[in-house]
């Protein structure tokens, strides 16, 4: 392991906004913040942009970005406190730990910003928006609370819509292209690395905004991922081309 990387580990230890696979936090994030404000979510963060990013424009509200990846966390971390942005916090974990971090209710809103789409069929369990992880979310979710994706991936992209369909879930805002629907609307126009990358080369930014209020019905799984299977066999090769996340 480099030195830097060394560096920063230690330094994330130190700071006061980042916290390490931390126990009987469950409940307590308001304690952190010392307010009452909503909680928002940055799932898979990275760098931190989007929980950095959403912070800056929501002085009233609390934003915790969760990664497992603490050389990554550390950037954010370290802007947050050097740009006195006391409403963003960090939590390393895995995002398959993420129950065990929150209480019924506690958080508001959940961002996934250009995750890692897993685009082997024998990997859909592993995409962030697949019903084991709606599962957990729904377990600290306020009812009536949104999940928003951004995605450069079409396979993603189609993917989540077909959980949607299939769990009957209320879909909000569905646009293939922000950048023709959304012009200026400053969320959706904070950008990660991996946005600025354009790992999948279709210059076209996908965006949902859902609600997973209601039951999640395991029994439907099977269901899902016929109609996944089918769904990407229709995407045409060559129309998107989508390559796995770089680290």
């Amino acid at each position: 392991m480099g030195q830097n990387k060394l560096q920063r580990f230690a330094d994330i230890a130190s700071f006061n906004n980042v916290y390490e696979y931390p126990e009987n936090m469950k409940g307590k994030w308001n304690g952190h913040f010392n307010n009452t404000f909503p909680i928002t979510l940055e799932l898979a963060c990275g760098k931190g942009e989007y929980a950095i990013g959403l912070a800056a424009l929501h002085a009233d509200r609390n934003f915790i970005g969760i990664d497992v990846k603490g050389n990554r966390i550390w950037v954010g971390a370290k802007r947050a406190l050097d740009n006195d942005l006391n409403n963003v916090a960090f939590l390393r974990t895995q995002i398959g730990m993420i129950d065990s971090y929150f209480s019924t209710n506690e958080v508001n809103e959940i961002w996934i910003t250009f995750p890692d789409p897993q685009l082997r069929i024998s990997n859909i369990r592993r995409r962030l928006t697949h019903p084991i992880f709606l599962r957990k979310y729904k377990q600290f979710l306020s009812p009536g609370g949104y999940i928003n994706l951004k995605t450069d991936s079409p396979t993603l992209y189609a993917f989540t819509k077909a959980v949607i369909e299939t769990y009957g879930f209320e879909m909000v805002v569905d646009s293939n292209d922000i950048s023709r629907d959304f012009p200026g609307h400053a969320e959706l126009e904070i950008r990660t690395h991996y946005e600025n990358l354009d790992i999948a080369k279709s210059k076209r930014i996908h965006y949902l905004k859902f609600k997973i209020d209601g039951n999640i019905d395991q029994a439907l799984d099977e269901l899902l991922k016929e109609k996944v299977i089918q769904i990407e066999k229709g995407i045409k090769e060559g129309f998107y081309r989508d390559e796995k996340k770089a680290d």
